[in-house]
């Protein structure tokens, strides 16, 4: 009976040990340098650099990561899930505060941004001077005329993504960035679309991985056709505030016109 009382104990303590090792995985602070090479990117823009994070939930920015990515990055790009239920919007306010002092700050629509009144968030980024890109895109143009898009769409799993109006303003010869939070949006893309890179989150890189399992593939890039994906592990966490084989991540990605490589 000792033995077994013992054992028992040693069992509890082990797990209260794993869990406190997986809620500190889920809470660490990751800057990750991406660099992207396109034969088709604007040469006259030479190169392009933006902070990306998706999927913050319930987390506060570390202010270590803001202090990286300032000087760094020229904009900003939030993939989805700004926040979730529960989440007091002035929490919201101090996050995309943190955001802005990088750069300007643009935002796609996650699919537990939604669990928050639609009129209420829009309010408050429209107060943070946030732009919303809600099936919409905005252009960049050079002095010779080149240009590139930022293109934003909502939430592919709930079905309000809408890719064709999105496309509407944007010149079929520019360079196109697809922020999308779910990356299955890549089952609606068509050659056609011209899309050279599309940015997203949502899977969380499974968050929990059991022996290098997970319900989703960790984050990463793939090329599929004529278009890069990146898919983001993300900065918070869902249901439970634990990770485990899934690092949280923020991102450092730099585009460059393929000739003019060079050390990011």
């Amino acid at each position: 009976m000792v033995f077994l009382w013992a054992g028992f104990s040693l069992l509890v303590l082990f797990s209260i040990a794993f869990i406190i090792h997986m809620k500190n995985i889920a809470n660490e602070n990751h800057v990750k340098y991406e660099i992207f090479y396109f034969p088709n990117f604007p040469s006259s823009f030479r190169e392009m650099t933006f902070f990306f994070i998706s999927d913050i939930h319930r987390r506060t920015i570390d202010d270590s990561i803001i202090k990286e990515a300032i000087d760094v990055a020229e904009m900003v790009i939030i993939g989805g899930d700004l926040l979730e239920k529960g989440v007091k919007l002035e929490k919201t306010r101090e996050n995309l505060r943190k955001l802005k002092r990088i750069g300007p700050v643009y935002f796609v629509w996650g699919n537990n941004d939604y669990e928050i009144n639609r009129d209420v968030l829009e309010a408050l980024l429209k107060e943070e001077e946030i732009v919303l890109l809600e099936n919409k895109a905005v252009s960049f143009k050079s002095a010779n005329g080149e240009s590139w898009s930022l293109i934003g769409i909502e939430d592919y799993s709930l079905e309000y993504d809408n890719l064709e109006i999105a496309l509407e303003n944007v010149e079929d010869h520019n360079f196109k960035i697809l922020v999308s939070h779910n990356p299955k949006i890549m089952e609606k893309l068509e050659n056609d679309n011209q899309i050279s890179l599309v940015l997203s989150g949502h899977t969380h890189g499974g968050q929990i991985r059991i022996f290098g399992f997970g319900p989703y593939e960790l984050g990463g890039t793939k090329v599929i056709g004529n278009t890069t994906v990146f898919v983001s592990n993300g900065y918070g966490t869902t249901t439970i505030p634990l990770r485990l084989g899934a690092r949280p991540e923020t991102h450092i990605i730099k585009i460059q016109h393929k000739q003019n490589k060079k050390e990011i």
